[in-house]
């Protein structure tokens, strides 16, 4: 029997998110119900508002969740109900190029719920990564419900679904930050600081946190930034070059993802270091660099999608080095947040005040 539910709703591109009642479907074949606890207010979510991801309104907002599971379909992949997860945009298919190649993190084909979540005139939502978690219950597929440990709160825990892992991936696993590495992050939101708490996790012997906000470059050391440079008056480059012997970083991670940004992070790299670029770019930026630099500087120029994770392994890991005090994700919830509060929370998100907002059902 279909359940009506509260969800947040982008009607048409750039008008304000409204909270609507929208039923989700019993689960089929491959689909899970997922009753949500926790859902963080992530840029991605805006994009789809402003139509900067696709035209397909209306969308049901929210993807970065956590939740129990409430009912499942056949062919669940051992879930049963009452199993607390985190839900992933990316659930690999097993079967395409990449996932036979054994690179499942680069998923061609990743799995969605079949069936679509609706208004109650039946016009159909796009669920915004396959997840729609901005709601009291939401269905996706069963690939994309990943079992973790239920000690961890869920406000922290739904974080790793989305901003906390591509943070930590790009800098573990796109960046492969090792024992002794320097590393610059530019950017201190929430990605930014997850791929600071990554590096220093991983070994990093200096990692610098880079943004124009003093404000976040002091929460970036909360999470292990050894030296903090405000590039809104000083050359980063130059800064960044100075704190490392005037050779730049092993690993330079670009969080914001605007041509400035990732040239920054281009230079103050030292000869063969690897530039990631997690932060999301806008679809009409370009980034124009001399083609003699990108030879003679070498190195390796990537972009990570999800931290290049693979959310069964990845998500109870994380999980773990919370419940074990190494990760601090409670330090990324500036405030705890209802549906109906959503809209607002874009502002806060937009003026910088915020590192996350999370709404909790």
């Amino acid at each position: 029997m279909p359940h009506e539910v509260r969800g947040v709703v982008a009607a048409k591109k750039g008008a304000p998110v409204e909270v609507q009642t929208i039923v989700v479907p019993d689960p089929g074949p491959g689909e899970v119900l997922v009753s949500v606890q926790a859902c963080g207010v992530c840029h991605t979510d805006l994009h789809y508002r402003e139509g900067a991801v696709s035209d397909d309104f209306p969308f049901l907002l929210g993807h970065e969740a956590a939740g129990t599971v409430e009912a499942v379909g056949a062919d669940a992949g051992g879930l049963v109900p009452g199993d607390y997860v985190v839900i992933a945009w990316r659930a690999p298919c097993g079967t395409c190029r990449s996932c036979l190649r054994g690179r499942p993190w680069y998923c061609f084909d990743s799995r969605n719920a079949a069936q679509p979540m609706t208004l109650l005139d039946g016009t159909p939502l796009s669920a915004a990564l396959g997840i729609g978690a901005f709601a009291e219950k939401t269905l996706v597929a069963a690939g994309q419900a990943v079992k973790v440990d239920p000690a961890a709160r869920p406000e922290a825990a739904g974080l790793i679904g989305c901003g906390v892992m591509a943070g930590y991936g790009a800098a573990v696993h796109t960046g492969n930050v090792g024992r002794g590495d320097t590393v610059a992050v530019i950017g201190c939101g929430g990605v930014g600081c997850a791929a600071i708490a990554g590096a220093s996790l991983a070994g990093a012997r200096r990692v610098i946190a880079v943004d124009i906000d003093d404000g976040k470059l002091d929460g970036a050391t909360r999470f292990g930034a050894t030296h903090t440079v405000n590039s809104r008056g000083t050359d980063p480059v130059e800064a960044v070059r100075g704190l490392t012997g005037g050779f730049g970083v092993d690993v330079a991670i670009d969080a914001v993802g605007i041509p400035e940004t990732y040239k920054q992070a281009f230079y103050m790299r030292d000869h063969a270091g690897v530039l990631v670029q997690v932060g999301v770019p806008d679809p009409a930026m370009a980034v124009e660099l001399p083609l003699i630099d990108l030879f003679s500087r070498g190195g390796a120029l990537k972009s990570s999608w999800y931290g290049d994770c693979l959310p069964t392994r990845d998500f109870p890991l994380l999980v773990d080095q919370y419940l074990s005090r190494r990760l601090d994700l409670g330090a990324f919830v500036t405030e705890k947040i209802a549906l109906d509060e959503v809209e607002e929370a874009f502002a806060r998100m937009q003026r910088g005040e915020v590192l996350r907002s999370v709404v909790v059902l």
